[in-house]
């Protein structure tokens, strides 16, 4: 009896592994020649630069000071550090002997040219809900106006078993959102193009939507905050801790100037996104997709937020000055920081109030102290405007002491353990783009 329990479980788990093997298994599709720029219209690659563009192709494959395209970007994750492709034409090392077959599979369905599994690092699953017209666009965008560069991908620093390609196929079946877009016939054409665009090219789920423990994203809590690349990526929906509602118009004016006046500056992660990335696109896709985003968001579009109670209790409360004899972070902060951030009677757009912005609320003091650190380049936020970093000048216990102050100022409870996560803090990776 038990000899026939084992023949049979030892069948059953062989038969099971066949199955998969073969649900994994992808055939190759034969290479071509690299395409020329007759065999495209004008328009069409013209088409294509801009989605390549919104959907932040030359971002996450080109390293700091690298070959525009030619992969290489260390990207650091919970699993390993991956490492992006090589996606310009060449024939060796890049796509150039792919075909537009084989580019759609890998956008549509994560699986290279050669059939094996692509990692989830590589945003298929957004990219799968654009239509085939912009994808070949971007493909021949990439076929005939990249150069193409001769450069081998750096092996990825995934651990076994992780690093067998066959489980991908695995975590698909149990994770991936392969399910074209489908326009939402309740919603105006604004709302669904806004939606094409935040849930497709711009992948803006992948960044905002927290994941599961093997790296899923968790689709009931879409666009509800994650943590990515060392910083908080905030809520965009009704769940934000942000004071003053987001109105779509907010989202417009932080997407084309990055920054809002009413919650803060675009930096790290973020700043590229616009500037590099979204800029790309027409004002109208801009308006669609702020559209769509104010509506995740729940937001009244008829609010003043220049009437709001808690602008008014942030312009109040600059001037209310604590015992600077005694309190070290009010004290830290008027003699470090407050002769750019101080607005008298209204809000002046590239002056932030601190208190109010969207960084002092999130549970997490990350992207505040990253902020401290590191400043604002001039290209990132809003283009010429320059935050100086303290980094070297100022300790962790400064920091501290700073984040402390303006999180109370803030209305908001106090972080715990907050000296420990500034070290942490200034201690991590550092991601460039």
């Amino acid at each position: 009896m038990l000899k026939r329990i084992v023949i049979g479980i030892g069948g059953a788990s062989l038969l099971g592994l066949g199955l998969f093997s073969l649900y994994a298994w992808n055939s190759s599709i034969d290479p071509v020649t690299p395409p020329l720029t007759k065999d495209y219209s004008p328009e069409v690659i013209a088409q294509g630069k801009i989605l390549a563009s919104a959907g932040y192709c030359s971002t996450c494959h080109t390293p700091p000071g690298g070959e525009e395209y030619a992969g290489n970007y260390e990207m650091h994750t919970e699993f390993g550090t991956i490492y992006s492709s090589n996606i310009t034409p060449d024939v060796k090392t890049g796509i150039g002997s792919w075909s537009e077959e084989a580019f759609m599979r890998a956008m549509r369905t994560g699986v290279s040219r050669d059939g094996h599994h692509l990692l989830p690092a590589f945003p298929y699953e957004h990219f799968n809900k654009m239509s085939d017209q912009d994808i070949n666009a971007i493909y021949a965008y990439i076929m005939t106006s990249i150069s193409a560069v001769e450069q081998e991908k750096k092996d990825n620093g995934i651990p076994f078993p992780l690093n067998i390609r066959a489980l991908q196929a695995g975590w698909k079946l149990l994770f991936a959102d392969t399910e074209p877009f489908v326009e939402n016939t309740d919603k105006s054409e604004q709302w669904n193009r806004g939606a094409y665009l935040a849930e497709g090219v711009a992948h803006c789920g992948a960044c905002h939507t927290p994941r599961n423990a093997l790296g899923g994203e968790q689709y009931e809590k879409m666009y509800q905050g994650a943590a990515i690349d060392g910083w908080i990526a905030p809520s965009l929906t009704d769940t934000s801790t942000s004071p003053i509602p987001w109105r779509a118009q907010d989202f417009y004016e932080y997407l084309t100037t990055g920054n809002s006046p009413y919650h803060g500056s675009a930096a790290g992660p973020m700043a590229p996104v616009m500037h590099k990335g979204l800029s790309a696109l027409p004002n109208s896709d801009i308006e669609a997709i702020s559209v769509y985003f104010a509506a995740e968001n729940g937001t009244d579009q008829s609010i003043d937020p220049s009437t709001s109670e808690s602008l008014k209790s942030a312009i109040a409360a600059q001037h209310e000055q604590a015992d600077l004899r005694i309190d070290q972070g009010a004290r830290l902060y008027a003699t470090t920081c407050q002769a750019c951030h101080y607005s008298s009677e209204t809000i002046v757009k590239g002056r932030p109030l601190i208190t109010l912005g969207s960084s002092t609320h999130l549970d997490k003091p990350t992207n505040l102290v990253n902020i401290m650190l590191d400043g604002v380049r001039s290209d990132q936020g809003i283009h010429g405007v320059v935050m100086p970093g303290f980094r070297d000048a100022l300790s962790d216990q400064d920091i501290a002491s700073i984040a402390a102050y303006l999180r109370q100022a803030a209305g908001e409870e106090s972080w715990p353990k907050l000296l420990e996560q500034v070290g942490e803090i200034r201690n991590q990776p550092r991601f460039e783009h």
